[in-house]
């Protein structure tokens, strides 16, 4: 048993939720914020230093890097901090790049505070912490592998949630129109569905896209 703290970044872009989660960690004993930061690119550049166990990792913040992206820079760096995403979205199309890229805990914002800290307790040992719906989600991938959408078929159909064209989306993700209907086909025989409206209800009750 050690007495050295386990020190944390928080990554959010607003102000109040830093400092919830301060509020929050500062009361469990053996957890210390020792910084914080408003962009994905501060995380990235802070967790650099050396000097953090985990950082508390949002998915969206404004314009430029999201949190999946700066996971995957974080995760990538020697000695490499883990990272918990604290999120307000359980979507396939939010939870899979962020444990793609990296992350050892995923949590909803409305966890509850012991939640919070056990999840930072555990992604410092290194093991996983994962929301139960999440946790559920991947379970679902894996015993329904030929249901389940892949990444590039879930992007697709989230721009066609979006209001997209084949052409729009092809020319957003750099692939041929063809590509795109050859995706947007296979969803369709995932999903039993035979328009664009049936698949992106149906992905979005299934909780497979952004609601």
């Amino acid at each position: 048993m050690t007495d050295t703290p386990i020190r944390l970044l928080l990554a959010d872009d607003h102000p109040v939720v830093r400092a919830g989660l301060r509020a929050v960690l500062e009361t469990e004993p053996g957890l210390l914020v020792v910084a914080e930061a408003a962009t994905a690119e501060e995380a990235v550049a802070r967790a650099a230093r050396g000097d953090i166990d985990v950082v508390l990792m949002d998915l969206r913040f404004g314009p430029g890097m999201g949190g999946a992206q700066a996971t995957a820079l974080i995760t990538a760096q020697p000695r490499a901090p883990r990272v918990v995403i604290v999120t307000t979205y359980d979507s396939d199309a939010d939870t899979l790049p962020a444990i793609e890229a990296g992350a050892t805990g995923y949590l909803l914002k409305d966890a509850p505070p012991e939640d919070l800290a056990a999840a930072v307790r555990t992604a410092a040992a290194g093991r996983t912490a994962l929301a139960p719906v999440v946790a559920d989600r991947l379970m679902h991938r894996l015993r329904t592998p030929a249901t389940t959408l892949t990444r590039r078929e879930t992007e697709v159909l989230t721009l066609v949630a979006e209001g997209l064209s084949n052409q729009a989306i092809a020319h957003r993700l750099h692939l041929t129109e063809g590509t795109v209907k050859s995706h947007l086909a296979r969803v369709y025989t995932k999903l039993a569905v035979d328009s664009r409206t049936s698949a992106v209800a149906t992905a979005t009750t299934l909780g497979l896209i952004r609601r």
